[in-house]
């Protein structure tokens, strides 16, 4: 078993995330995996990420407040708002931006493969 208390996991940065607060909670440097690496992203008011794909999927769920997702793929959009425990997933090649529309922060748990 490996265990990553939250006080302790480590903070990681990306490009084109905004007034967002991320952790590793498994996997990469907060330890092994085989398959996944799990995140968790604190968003505040009218943060969120610019749009971007990448080539693998990921999954987001929703643990507090509200996060307004847009997905677009082959020219086609898709907006929704994820709220407590919904959850979605971005294929490989879907653009995705993340935005935190409410007045209070919002955290979503991400779930990504590892890269090869």
């Amino acid at each position: 078993m490996h265990v990553v208390a939250f006080n302790q996991a480590p903070a990681y940065d990306a490009p084109g995330h905004l007034h967002m607060a991320m952790q590793r909670l498994q996997g990469m440097e907060a330890g092994p995996s085989d398959s996944v690496w799990i995140g968790s992203s604190l968003i505040e008011p009218g943060g969120g990420t610019t749009a971007s794909a990448s080539d693998v999927e990921k999954f987001y769920v929703c643990l507090q407040g509200e996060v307004q997702v847009t997905a677009s793929l082959n020219g086609e959009s898709q907006v929704t708002v994820l709220r407590h425990l919904d959850s979605c997933r971005i294929a490989p090649g879907e653009a995705r931006e993340l935005f935190n529309p409410g007045q209070l922060p919002a955290r979503l748990l991400l779930i990504m493969p590892n890269r090869s």
